[in-house]
């Protein structure tokens, strides 16, 4: 995905990818970890649900503000917290899907220039609202791909 145009349609199709891999299969199936280590099914969707929400206060903290310093996200903290398991799969899709529109609503609504403003990642160094949807585009990818392996156990 090398153009921006190709991370937005990325993120365009992702709810939708998922959708796919999960329809008519039970909470149990999604329920289910591969092993000690993975995530099950439904926990991978409110990750991208919990993340989508954490990009987009990115995104407007980066338009407030100059050079704003992020707070590294804890998904494995979010996931016990949050207790993703006992989460409804098919509802927090419902919530990703959402959250990811009001996301790519926000940045159709910027100017080129505000593309390259950015702020400072705790592990990554600065990164542009740019450099950010290509992450994003490349953790969706990530995730589904993660999500087929699951199912696929």
């Amino acid at each position: 995905m090398k153009t921006l145009e190709d991370q937005v349609a990325r993120m365009e199709k992702t709810a939708d990818d998922f959708a796919a891999a999960i329809k008519g299969l039970s909470e149990a199936v999604l329920s289910k970890r591969p092993d000690d280590k993975n995530w099950a099914a439904k926990e991978i969707i409110c990750h991208l649900r919990d993340t989508e929400e954490l990009f987009m206060k990115r995104f407007q903290t980066i338009i407030a503000t100059d050079e704003p310093r992020f707070i590294p996200a804890e998904a494995d903290r979010w996931a016990a917290e949050r207790q993703y398991r006992l989460n409804d799969a098919l509802d927090a899709l419902s919530s990703f899907r959402r959250r990811r529109e009001e996301v790519l609503e926000f940045l159709r609504g910027l100017k080129p220039e505000q593309l390259e403003r950015g702020g400072i990642h705790p592990t990554r160094g600065r990164m542009s609202i740019k450099d950010l949807v290509a992450l994003i585009a490349g953790h969706d990818q990530n995730h589904l791909e993660q999500l087929q392996r699951t199912l696929a156990v």
